[in-house]
């Protein structure tokens, strides 16, 4: 792949059959930026491999409301870079990684020339403030670095990251009378007036400053600290404070606007001048820490201290490909292309959230000390524990053992004893449904990483009896959400029943019978909210009645979350057996899942969805959201299970591409990029908390997973194509194959997965029962 702007990665062409890794970097295979524009929310910036720091630059502040009002274009800005944009407000340091809603954007950085200019101005104005114009032409973005000229005054801007650091380099014109860094403490993502409650900067000598802002968004009080240090003195500096100021105290003796080392307020902009006869460059580090001043410095001496912007470039490229390198693949450059840019994708969220001395800020707004752990957050669950935690317990166990002690930790701090629903940033933001931690905790477990099961189990119950936490009251009393409690109430219910699922397999593995049988119960709750008479999952209300005039397409007010009834009415992935049988039987629920895929989505049931779109559609099965991720693998339970091996194939070629706009939806940190890569290797986890993947078909002839134990996993399927996308026989270590998927154990022990491909559908591969994957009611 070639392309005329840096934004999309030069490719080296492979050598005909040859090993991708034997021939060419790793690095320069990988597309940061597909789904930077539109649905995707993917930021272009740098970082390493689950860092604090996301440096990336923003090319708008759209704001979330404006008194009180939601403005819809914000949700364009999730990750503050619109792809479409013509200029850059500047570069701010944490971001979120496709998300359908956002905050973060915290520290802000322009470097400027000329006059004094401390408001951004906007995108139909740009000269009316501090932001510069940019072409694409001149931007390249690669794992662990990012570089773009700014237009309008002639600077070069370079930044790279370590974990905690944000590393700049400007380079000013040689002709440049001045030269300025603008540091914006207001600036945020999904900002809005108000949202910033206060903010502290000290300049501590001539080329350190240090300071913190505690902002109200998304997460109710964040409190971002950072130390800054510049490669060259400060020679002048100053502020303005943009909000009205009725009162100040005795600080009102002080001139803060210039020169003076102390300066504090809810709106203030800062700026700090350097003299252009020394040097043409100037590099910046920006260390991060959500604990104090103090620990950013020491974030800032123990990552970057001693180290120029190159070395630190350096060593994030090598990171990222000694990261990469757990897979190695044969495929077409757009293939290689597609693969490496979702492997990337997996390791940005979650995040590093622990100073290098092991202090983080807790749920409870104390400061605790991570012991034997790394503490992680931005937690989206509802997101990732579909597919990015059960491919995390195959290539980054350690990583994912630290984040289920995160959430153990979370819920201890919790004061209502709660697993992270979606947190970030010692937040819990209560976004979307659900108490889905407890899936990743049982997949966890499930899958041999070394917690302690009554801890695990206690945390799991704790969060699953919380009466005021939407409708759970109502569920333990009625077995079923009612619509009159809540307008996602059969969604609600259908995901619950799957997260009591793993709570009651989790009981088990622990011994606890007791717990294991009253989850049981629970977790065959979804059957309450299947209207057998329509074959569909459908909500009903307190008096037991269900919800009159139901629309199964429509995605608003018909009970269901960032769904229609008809894709959730497949939402039962512990009880696949019985939930064919409430759909009618075998036949019939082939019927419906081909319905799905090859029906016609008339444009009203997804127009006004902002998490919806056309592209992420393949007939009424979407794709583009989390709740269908599962639903082409369901085939394997039926006597057609090659219809999975179609509609997979499908999926992969029409959802992702090697392009701006090449996912079909958010990225939701790494969920749809997950999905890819395990569908890649031929398999999925239906149902995590099992010990298994479902069987599908590879995407690509070879594949080849560097397992943590030191043992190698390999797939192949040497024939594998659009045309021969169909499964004749499967053998694991040379020996026939005949079950209908692959336990954790399996891959863990290394070996070789082979898939003879051919052109047809091998209809006499059809799974016995004992065969078939795991579901409640036949095991």
């Amino acid at each position: 792949m070639k392309s005329s702007t840096c934004l999309t990665l030069l490719l080296s062409a492979l050598l005909a059959g040859g090993n991708l890794f034997a021939q060419q970097d790793k690095v320069s295979l990988v597309n940061p930026i597909i789904g930077t524009n539109g649905m995707g929310h993917t930021f272009p910036g740098a970082c390493v491999p689950f860092g604090l720091v996301q440096l990336s630059p923003d090319t708008d502040t759209i704001p979330h409301n404006v008194d009180g009002k939601y403005q819809p274009r914000s949700y364009e800005y999730c990750a503050g870079y619109q792809h479409k944009d013509s200029s850059i407000v500047g570069f701010s340091h944490t971001h979120f990684s496709g998300t359908g809603h956002s905050d973060l954007g915290d520290i802000l950085i322009m470097p400027t020339t000329g006059s004094l200019k401390l408001n951004p101005g906007t995108a139909t104005h740009p000269d009316g403030g501090y932001r510069s114009r940019f072409s694409h032409d001149t931007e390249i973005s690669r794992p662990g670095y990012y570089e773009v000229m700014l237009a309008d005054y002639g600077v070069k801007a370079q930044l790279t990251t370590t974990k905690r650091v944000g590393v700049h380099k400007y380079t000013f014109p040689q002709d440049s009378k001045n030269q300025r860094i603008i540091l914006d403490m207001i600036h945020g993502i999904y900002n809005y007036d108000g949202k910033v409650l206060w903010t502290n900067i000290r300049v501590e000598n001539d080329t350190l400053v240090t300071g913190y802002r505690i902002t109200n968004g998304w997460a109710r009080t964040n409190y971002t600290y950072f130390a800054m240090s510049f490669s060259k003195p400060v020679i002048h500096y100053g502020c303005d404070e943009k909000a009205k100021v009725d009162y100040r105290g005795g600080y009102g003796k002080f001139n803060m606007k210039e020169n003076f080392p102390d300066i504090g307020g809810r709106k203030i902009v800062a700026y700090f001048d350097f003299d252009p006869a020394s040097s043409g460059e100037l590099e910046v580090k920006v260390a991060l820490s959500g604990v104090s001043t103090d620990g950013a410095l020491k974030n800032l001496r123990a990552e970057a201290s001693g180290y120029n912007f190159d070395q630190l470039a350096s060593r994030a490229s090598d990171i990222w490909n000694k990261e990469l390198s757990i897979i190695e693949a044969k495929g077409s450059d757009d293939q290689m292309a597609m693969l490496y840019t979702s492997l990337y994708h997996t390791m940005i969220n979650p995040c590093v959230y622990t100073d290098v001395d092991g202090q983080y800020r807790g749920l409870d707004g104390n400061i605790h000390t991570a012991d034997g752990f790394t503490n992680y957050t931005v937690f989206s669950v509802w997101d990732t524990y579909r597919a990015l935690h059960p491919l995390f317990n195959i290539i980054n166990r350690q990583v994912n053992t630290d984040i289920a002690r995160s959430m153990l930790k979370h819920c201890e701090q919790s004061v209502h004893k709660a697993l992270p629903v979606w947190s970030h940033m010692a937040n819990e933001n209560w976004c979307m449904i659900g108490y889905h931690s407890v899936s990743v905790l049982a997949d966890a477990v499930a899958k041999g990483l070394p917690l302690d099961k009554e801890e695990v189990l206690k945390a799991m119950v704790s969060s699953s009896t919380i009466p005021y936490y939407d409708g759970t009251k109502e569920l333990m009393e009625k077995g079923y959400v009612p619509l009159d409690r809540s307008g996602s109430a059969a969604s609600l219910t259908l995901e619950y029943s799957y997260d009591d699922w793993t709570i009651y397999n989790t009981a088990l593995l622990a011994g606890n019978r007791e717990v294991a049988d009253r989850y049981k119960k629970r977790a065959m709750n979804y059957a309450n909210v299947f209207d057998t008479s329509i074959g569909y999952a459908r909500p009903r209300y307190s008096d037991g009645r269900w919800k009159e005039n139901f629309n199964l397409l429509s995605t608003h007010g018909e009970g269901f979350i960032e769904g229609n009834g008809l894709n959730y009415s497949f939402y039962v992935p512990q009880d696949v057996n019985n939930m064919i049988r409430l759909m009618g039987g075998d036949k019939s629920f082939i019927t419906k899942l081909d319905s799905l895929f090859t029906m016609h989505l008339p444009d009203e049931f997804f127009a006004e969805t902002e998490d919806v779109t056309k592209e992420g559609l393949l007939g009424g099965y979407v794709h583009g959201n989390e709740p269908s991720h599962h639903i082409p693998f369901l085939y394997m339970w039926t006597t057609q299970p090659w219809k999975t091996q179609y509609w997979q194939r499908e999926i992969m070629n029409k959802m992702y591409r090697n392009n701006i706009d090449g996912l079909c939806g958010n990225d939701d940190c790494g969920q749809m990029s997950a999905w890819y890569i395990l569908s890649a290797m031929g398999f999925y986890p239906v149902c995590p908390g099992t010990d298994q993947y479902v069987l599908g078909a590879p995407y690509l002839p070879y594949m080849k997973v560097s397992l943590e134990n030191g043992k190698i996993f390999e797939v192949r399927a040497d024939k594998v194509s659009d045309k021969n996308r169909y499964v004749k026989s499967v053998k694991l270590n040379g020996k026939p194959y005949t079950k209908a998927y692959i336990t954790q154990q399996d891959i863990m022990n290394g070996g070789e997965l082979t898939f003879e491909m051919t052109s047809a559908p091998n209809k006499k591969r059809v799974f016995a029962e004992a065969d078939k994957p795991y579901s409640l009611s036949s095991n």
